[in-house]
């Protein structure tokens, strides 16, 4: 059995299930898995040109039926359920192929799943023989280990790497060609099916926090670690080819972490109650003083009691910014902005922040 100080940022070599037994429960904050798909193909795949492409034809890719599959399947992800923490999360990627038994299995075993996602893949593969749709995207399924966990996931974060925007459960990213692309000693791509970086930076930043353990149990060239370790998060990847690992290892010991608010979850802060009342009692705000929209084409006034009026209602900050929006409800604190005599034309959220450290010292 591995100690939790054993597992952080460490590349197992061996089989997949007996090193999973020897990680003690509920240890792993995370898991993402790119399990084997059982593609099924038969015979080699011709580009139009009459060449041949490589696809995925390696051994740890095959079985007998799906049967066999789906046996393999639930023997890992119950592991996967153990290990995992109460409150963590799992992922799981897979194509047309499988993408329908994991989702069965993995509700089967209880976990309670989040959201499928879809991987749009604006470079894909063409469908050489012209005989059906080009196979554009793969499913990825994010599911907490149950309905009531208190999971993690950076709204925030997301949103504001969205352009302001909630995220969507569509993400379009390119498959991993070109630099990215790990090669063997013979010049060739080491794995057939490696993911790109973009798309495991989504995955970590969006459902994990910083120093959190990352398992990945089917670990390839290792991206989940390089991703892991460039956001401040830690991992611990198995894979049972020594290449693979061999690689990964060179590649992750490459990678410089990135120290940001973004990465460090500075953006999923809550900001501090601090009432407008309170403002005006620290001297903050006063009475009478203007409060602006950003582009100061608006403004109100404030009030004694912590209230605004724009001269026909008297309201507080999320009513009155609604009003002038026209909606229902607006959260006041993001709308205005107010001139401060220390600091400029600031946002007003910016002064509960402000008020907090004061109100400490």
């Amino acid at each position: 059995m591995y100690s939790k100080d054993e597992l952080v940022n460490k590349i197992i070599l061996g089989d997949t299930f007996e090193e999973l037994k020897k990680i003690p429960s509920e240890t792993i904050d995370m898991i993402f898995s790119d399990p084997p798909y059982f593609m099924g193909t038969e015979g080699e795949l011709l580009r139009t040109d009459g060449s041949k492409f490589n696809g995925v034809e390696d051994e740890w890719d095959k079985f007998n039926d799906y049967n066999e599959y789906d046996e393999f399947t639930y023997e890992w992800l119950k592991e996967c359920k153990r290990i995992l923490k109460k409150d963590g999360t799992i992922w799981v990627i897979g194509s047309f192929q499988n993408i329908y038994r994991l989702g069965y299995i993995l509700q089967k075993l209880g976990f309670w799943i989040l959201n499928d996602v879809i991987w749009s893949k604006p470079n894909a593969t063409p469908n050489f023989a012209g005989t059906r749709f080009q196979n554009s995207h793969e499913t990825l399924i994010w599911c907490s280990k149950s309905q009531k966990a208190k999971y993690t996931f950076n709204y925030k974060t997301m949103k504001y790497l969205n352009g302001g925007k909630q995220d969507k459960s569509v993400w379009d990213i390119g498959i991993c060609i070109g630099n990215e692309r790990i090669k063997g000693k013979d010049g060739k791509k080491a794995h057939s099916t490696q993911k790109p970086e973009k798309l495991l930076y989504k995955v970590i930043l969006s459902s994990t926090k910083p120093n959190d353990l990352i398992l990945d149990p089917f670990f390839g060239t290792g991206t989940t670690g390089a991703v892991a370790k460039l956001l401040g998060r830690n991992f611990v990847g198995i894979d049972n080819v020594k290449e693979y690992n061999d690689l990964a290892a060179e590649r992750i010991a490459k990678v410089v972490p990135i120290d940001n608010d973004i990465v460090n979850g500075g953006l999923e802060v809550k900001p501090p109650k601090v009432p407008m009342v309170k403002l005006i009692r620290m001297g903050f705000l006063k009475p009478e003083q203007k409060l602006y929209n950003k582009n100061k084409t608006i403004y109100d006034v404030v009030m004694e009691d912590g209230r605004v009026t724009d001269g026909t209602d008297v309201l507080s900050i999320h009513k009155m910014s609604a009003k002038h929006l026209r909606i229902t409800n607006n959260n006041g604190w993001d709308y205005y902005w107010v001139e401060d005599e220390k600091r400029g034309f600031i946002k007003l959220d910016e002064l509960r922040y402000i008020s907090e450290g004061k109100d400490n010292e």
